[in-house]
């Protein structure tokens, strides 16, 4: 993705996880977008995007043939897997997704969902998928699972700015690996269970624009004080500019 530059007239393409790294901390995401220095990259969740897969194709399935995953006639919900052109697309987070483009900015807003379903009035439901392995009661009350709701937001706002009624209740489709099982035999079997949330995208319009102001800047705003990367770097600069007494390793 190219750097921001404020004299470039073009609209300027800003991620879901852009608009969370600059909740998280606005001096990273100006780093990241302004000077092209992004925060270390985390390891690869390989084995959660292969859950991801696998579960968009069982829920295509039942797109294709127009009926309720089982999951949905467990919990009551009285929806489909939402069958659309563009449905593709929307799950094409790296190259496409959901868009929007942001008139008072020039920002065009992305997003790659996981899975929409439509109930029979016509309202929309945003679905997303996770997956973990915990002998603990899956919530969503979680210090970290706070991305994930801003995430769910992030998604519906996106809909609605495309002219689609949307629920304000999303769900997430979580798969949990088990691990009580007495041997492994070649294969993982996971607990599917459905997490509501309905939270609220009012946050997001202002977000973007104060992002947007963010960008315009020509130097790194403060750090946010629960930044462990900024709090890092800092020590890690203060720490160079001190001498140190050298040591070698093995004298007499």
């Amino acid at each position: 993705m190219a750097l921001y530059d404020p004299a470039d007239e073009r609209p300027y393409r800003v991620s879901r996880t852009k608009i969370d790294l600059f909740v998280s901390c606005p001096r990273c995401f100006w780093l990241d977008r302004r000077a092209g220095i992004s925060r270390p990259p985390g390891f690869p969740f390989t084995l959660n995007n292969a859950v991801d897969t696998l579960l968009k194709k069982e829920f295509d399935i039942h797109r294709a043939k127009g009926i309720a995953h089982p999951l949905m006639k467990e919990y009551g919900l009285k929806a489909v897997p939402l069958s659309h052109k563009k449905i593709d697309e929307w799950r094409d987070s790296r190259r496409r997704g959901i868009t929007y483009h942001h008139p008072k900015t020039n920002l065009v807003i992305t997003g790659g969902i996981d899975d929409v379903w439509v109930r029979p009035d016509g309202e929309l439901i945003i679905v997303d998928y996770k997956a973990t392995s915990t002998k603990d009661e899956i919530t969503l009350d979680s210090e970290y699972k706070e991305g994930y709701k801003r995430q769910m937001e992030i998604y519906q706002w996106l809909f609605r700015k495309n002219g689609f009624r949307v629920s304000s209740t999303g769900y997430f489709v979580y798969a949990n690996g088990r691990s009580d099982r007495k041997a492994f035999d070649g294969k993982l079997e996971f607990d599917v269970q459905l997490i509501p949330y309905t939270g609220s995208d009012r946050w997001v319009e202002k977000t973007v624009v104060d992002l947007w102001k963010c960008l315009r800047t020509d130097h790194p705003p403060e750090a946010a004080d629960e930044c462990e990367y900024c709090a890092y770097a800092a020590s890690r600069i203060e720490a160079d500019k001190t001498p140190k007494k050298r040591v070698y390793v093995g004298s007499s």
